[in-house]
């Protein structure tokens, strides 16, 4: 069960009462990311994540913010996506006011001091660094640079080093004064809380959180009519991809297709996928299928790492099972088992405080509706053969075939981009 209030000012508040924890999580979610920025200030987003945590005008520095969640042994931190920004502290539950104290502090009064933005420029480079060096992690940035190109979602949610050289002060205060304000935001609690006591909380704390009308980002432009290839040349041990198509939003009726058929093809060690390229071949010892959506598009993606010497015959094998799903009808048997292996990995990934805030305020934020897990689970058991079957051959087509890859292969590789056109 949650509870979901929405403020005069339009902050929207859910709570999640957990009788079985001693935690609460405080997760607090903007709406903006990468996908809001300009090319002259891509990477502010996440940049001005990392400043949060620098100084408040109650908390000078970042020092008085960490000790004082240290010293209540709170895991804590943010992240930064395409879509959205988010701030979470987790701590035991007679600890949650404190939790609340900080996070409503930096997210309405951080100072963003010009010697603390300097500062940050050098562990955001190289955090940058560290992505370039993850070639698992960096093949899935080009993957997204193929599929949307020049334009908000094809860029990098951390930016170029030279654009994090560029940005001033007052980059910060305004992209800060544009986005964080209360409409733009979700506050969630979970965990061991009673809902009424934590919605007086967050009236006091959030009480000077700022008002403004919300902006909504440019929708993304498809252009693609044949397969793409990108091609990164490094000198590595293995083979890293991203293969797959072009598909649907989170918000579509057929999204749950999209994850049944993603559980068939690579979503545990009995899939199709796992079985033949890794069990029967042993061209592989990562491969998994996944979705991702953003609010009016999404991909259908298989990633892998794969034998530098046996890649064209990996890439073979992935795309001959990729046609299967759009030839022949799933079997009863297999339908069965994806649909039980998503409702177990469900009930796993909501036994934690932070596991259940994510999930009822992404949906809040994100696809401005809320459905519970009863609610989702129905939709994945409505999904049949004929859906898999029709949604396969609607997004399974040459047209939509996009693949980014890693490894020691010339940028106009022939053997590789002829794969992908007789696909």
């Amino acid at each position: 069960m949650y509870s979901r209030h929405v403020y005069p000012n339009g902050l929207r508040l859910i709570t999640v009462p957990m009788d079985s924890t001693h935690t609460v999580t405080v997760l607090v979610l903007v709406a903006t990311g990468s996908r809001y920025e300009t090319r002259e200030n891509n990477g502010i987003s996440h940049f001005l994540e990392h400043m949060m945590f620098k100084g408040t005008t109650k908390r000078p520095n970042a020092m008085d913010i960490a000790e004082e969640l240290d010293a209540i042994g709170a895991e804590y931190n943010a992240f930064t996506s395409k879509e959205y920004t988010g701030y979470y502290v987790k701590c035991a539950a007679e600890k949650f006011n404190v939790a609340l104290d900080v996070i409503a502090d930096i997210f309405q009064n951080s100072k963003f001091n010009e010697h603390e933005i300097d500062k940050e420029r050098g562990p955001i480079k190289e955090e940058i660094n560290m992505y370039l060096d993850n070639p698992s992690r960096y093949v899935a940035s080009l993957f997204e640079e193929l599929m949307h190109g020049d334009q908000p979602l094809g860029w990098d949610t951390a930016g170029k080093k030279e654009t994090i050289d560029r940005l001033a002060r007052n980059d910060f205060v305004a992209d800060f004064q544009t986005h964080y304000f209360a409409k733009n935001t979700v506050v969630a609690l979970a965990g061991n809380i009673n809902p009424s006591v934590v919605e007086a909380k967050v009236t006091e704390y959030f009480g000077s959180i700022r008002e403004n009308v919300q902006i909504e980002a440019l929708p993304a432009v498809v252009t693609q009519t044949k397969p793409q290839l990108k091609i990164f040349h490094k000198k590595t041990d293995q083979t890293h991809i991203n293969l797959g198509f072009r598909a649907f939003s989170y918000l579509n009726p057929d999204y749950p297709v999209l994850e049944v058929m993603s559980v068939i093809m690579g979503g545990g060690m009995s899939s199709r996928l796992f079985t033949e390229v890794r069990e029967k071949r042993g061209l592989a010892y990562r491969i998994h299928t996944g979705v991702s959506a953003y609010n009016e598009t999404g991909d259908f993606t298989t990633s892998a790492g794969l034998n530098n010497a046996n890649i064209i015959p990996a890439l073979n094998v992935i795309l001959d099972e990729y046609k299967k799903l759009t030839k022949e009808p799933i079997s009863a048997k297999e339908l069965a088992k994806a649909k039980d292996y998503i409702k177990g990995t469900v009930a796993i990934g909501l036994e934690a405080s932070d596991d259940q805030a994510s999930f009822y305020a992404d949906q809040d934020l994100l696809e401005k509706r809320i459905l519970t897990i009863e609610e989702r689970l129905a939709r994945i058991d409505a999904v049949n053969s004929e859906d898999i079957l029709r949604v396969a051959q609607e997004i399974i087509k040459p047209s939509g075939l996009n693949l980014a890859l890693i490894g020691p292969f010339d940028p106009d590789h022939k053997e590789i981009r002829d794969v992908l056109e007789s696909f």
